[in-house]
């Protein structure tokens, strides 16, 4: 009986794993065939406030020891910086820079940028673009890496450029001009 039980058992397995026959559901699709890729270049004003009552970025963590010379190796900071149409922070706000920062470089003053400029006026409102790069904040300009997005801006890639508009490093203050080129 029990020799039987297994038997029937390898017989049910077997004709379950049995392949069967493709019934065209490749034959019949199409090819894909991309849509035609947009450009879109934005121009904003990110302003990132680490002092005053109501910081934009905020120390998060911070390493116990490091062997750099300025001391801020491992700093990691959480941001949620004001995205305005002009340096001046009571300009029209357009959206939010929400992510984090990490000072990544021993030797200048570097950082590795991973955020979201989530947009919430205008053409793009609900849209946002997602950039992950790294960025010499002590260059007078630097490029990073636009390396996705959502909403209009669905599988984006491009770059950013930024250009220092204000900085103030004893309070940790500044204002970053961006001049954005998406494809997406």
């Amino acid at each position: 009986m029990e020799k039987s039980l297994i038997l029937a058992w390898i017989l049910v397995l077997g004709m379950a794993m049995a392949a069967t026959p493709c019934r065209g559901y490749y034959s019949i699709a199409k090819p894909y065939v991309p849509a035609p890729k947009k450009v879109t270049n934005l121009h904003f004003f990110l302003h990132d406030t680490m002092s005053g009552k109501n910081p934009s970025a905020v120390v998060v963590a911070r390493p116990n020891m490091t062997t750099a010379p300025n001391n801020s190796f491992g700093t990691v900071v959480a941001t949620d910086d004001l995205i305005t149409v002009s340096p001046d922070v009571m300009s029209k706000v357009i959206g939010n820079a929400q992510g984090l920062w990490v000072m990544t470089d021993q030797h200048v003053f570097g950082l590795t940028v991973y955020m979201d400029l989530g947009f919430t006026a205008g053409e793009f409102n609900g849209s946002s673009i997602s950039i992950f790069s790294r960025n010499l904040v002590t260059d007078t300009e630097r490029e990073l890496a636009v390396v996705g997005g959502r909403g209009k801006f669905r599988m984006a890639q491009g770059y950013a450029q930024l250009k220092t508009y204000f900085a103030n490093f004893t309070s940790g203050n500044a204002i970053v001009e961006y001049k954005v080129t998406v494809i997406y």
